[in-house]
């Protein structure tokens, strides 16, 4: 029987592997047979990652690089074969109120959510490592496009940044077959989630603001993300797939 969401026979290369969303959506990927490039600045996060992925005969791949340095995202682009989906995943937040804004802090969190992920398509289009009929899936925000919080306002604003790009990659590469699309996920229980100064008793009434009670996991987002990259989403593109237990409902 013919399987829509397979993503077998396809190759997939995910940024921000080592951690989170982006480690749980490699393994899955790889459970449903995709041969793995992981990209990630932490080498030992990465051997780890790589060893936890399905069908190990499939050669898995792991690149130890910061996306924010341009000539070396390039230069590994360069060495890749041809890929069938990109997840670009990688992001980092902080929360500043508006009256500590500096340059460097806004520069730090807008190199790698917004310019890596502009630079990571543009060396993708440019030395042809795009599959026709390819998807795009970027890691973006519910916080950041739907629902502002107080203090990130550097986030919020460059998850907003990379909506709109997304939109017009899509429009830009839609000729040529590529789908461009993006999740946009409400709190996700990750490393950074537990990160975040929540008491135990902020942590339970913020989740009475989710209409199905919890915050999510990172294999719900990583489940939008597959669907996205299989071939059951290939008359979609450019849209942002809320992922948020009804966050937005409220």
């Amino acid at each position: 029987m013919c399987n829509p969401y397979s993503l077998e026979g396809k190759t997939i290369l995910v940024t921000g592997a080592s951690s989170g969303i982006g480690k749980t959506t490699a393994i899955e990927c790889s459970k449903l047979g995709a041969r793995l490039i992981l990209l990630a600045r932490n080498a030992e996060k990465l051997d780890e990652v790589l060893s936890l992925l399905d069908n190990q005969q499939l050669a898995h791949q792991k690149i130890v690089v910061d996306i924010t340095n341009t000539e070396m995202l390039s230069s590994v682009i360069k060495d890749m074969p041809v890929i069938d989906g990109c997840v670009s995943n990688a992001g980092i937040g902080d929360t500043v109120p508006v009256q500590f804004y500096t340059p460097e802090e806004i520069n730090k969190i807008y190199s790698v959510n917004v310019i890596a992920p502009m630079m990571l398509v543009k060396f993708l289009v440019k030395q042809k490592k795009l599959n026709k009929q390819a998807s795009v899936v970027f890691t973006s925000s519910g916080g950041g496009v739907y629902v502002p919080g107080k203090c990130n306002g550097i986030y919020d604003s460059s998850k907003n940044a990379l909506h709109a790009y997304m939109r017009v990659a899509a429009l830009e590469l839609g000729g040529r077959g590529i789908r461009v699309n993006s999740v946009n996920p409400a709190m996700v229980e990750t490393e950074f989630f537990k990160s975040l100064p929540m008491t135990q008793e902020q942590y339970e009434e913020d989740k009475k603001k989710y209409v199905l009670g919890r915050y999510g996991s990172p294999k719900d987002i990583a489940y939008g993300i597959i669907y996205l990259l299989s071939d059951a989403s290939s008359w979609i593109t450019g849209t942002d797939l809320k992922i948020d237990g009804g966050r937005t409902l409220m």
